[in-house]
């Protein structure tokens, strides 16, 4: 017989006003909906909280996100979804407006960078977005060459790994650390763990970062990158979630669920 999950109720319940939620291993996996994330999220939407969803996937634009998540039964817009890419077109022309930029990237987000101008020679900002096939030998070491010509290292987050159907998959985190290593540069981070993209989340919902929830299955990029920020982090045990990984970690979550279906139980909502 299966067992049900128990859960303590939050006992600051009523100053929470929303919910920031990570997209891959919280609510999906491979774009499939974990059991009991619908209705969690359904839930969530009827008590009247705001919802954001936050995301480190390069592969998509939101538009495309939005409409793959309300296929797998998400009541969701591409208005409440903010990506690492959109995140990074806003970092690029506030602090770099009309540079030339070299993006390294698996899939196409040219929708979400916008007015960004991509070049393949000569850039000023060399950007790095999620990692697939295209991160091969030559595009790699076509990047460090920019690097040590002077161009500015902009990626979109630090992830090392993500996981699909298929199990644990290497990510363009571990490509940044031997870029920086290499060229001798520290990469500007757009995505999470950056401050700034919860707090452009927080914008987004018209609320402080104490009336505030982030929910992840990674425990320093989403949850502890997000109380470092002023928020209560949520850890889920589904995703990426490895016990090791908690137990080495630099700090320890508010709370850990053993999946996002029992968000409502810890708000007190069912």
């Amino acid at each position: 017989m299966e067992t049900m999950e128990v859960v303590e109720v939050m006992e600051t319940r009523e100053s929470v006003r929303a919910v920031l939620i990570d997209i891959d291993g919280v609510l999906t996996v491979s774009w499939r909906a974990l059991p009991g994330a619908v209705e969690a999220l359904r839930s969530i939407r009827a008590a009247g909280l705001g919802v954001a969803l936050v995301t480190n996937t390069t592969s998509r634009t939101r538009a495309s996100i939005a409409g793959t998540l309300a296929g797998a039964g998400f009541d969701v817009c591409a208005e409440d979804v903010l990506t690492a890419p959109s995140a990074t077109a806003a970092h690029l022309a506030e602090h770099f407006p009309g540079a030339r930029c070299a993006l390294l990237n698996s899939g196409d987000i040219a929708e979400d960078l916008g007015e960004v101008v991509l070049v393949d020679d000569d850039p000023d900002v060399v950007v790095l977005g999620g990692a697939g096939p295209e991160f091969d030998y030559a595009a790699l070491n076509r990047a460090f060459g920019h690097l040590q010509r002077g161009a500015r290292l902009v990626a979109m987050h630090r992830s090392l790994y993500w996981r699909t159907d298929a199990g644990l998959q290497l990510d363009s985190g571990a490509f940044l650390l031997g870029l920086e290593k290499a060229a001798r540069v520290e990469a500007e981070v757009t995505g999470k763990p950056s401050r700034a993209f919860f707090e452009a989340a927080l914008a987004r919902l018209g609320v402080g970062a104490e009336q505030a929830l982030m929910v992840g299955d990674d425990v320093e990029s989403d949850v502890l990158a997000a109380q470092r920020a002023g928020l209560t982090g949520v850890l889920v045990r589904t995703g990426k979630f490895q016990q090791e990984t908690l137990d080495g970690a630099s700090g320890t979550p508010d709370h850990v669920l053993g999946s996002f279906a029992a968000l409502p139980a810890l708000l007190g909502l069912s």
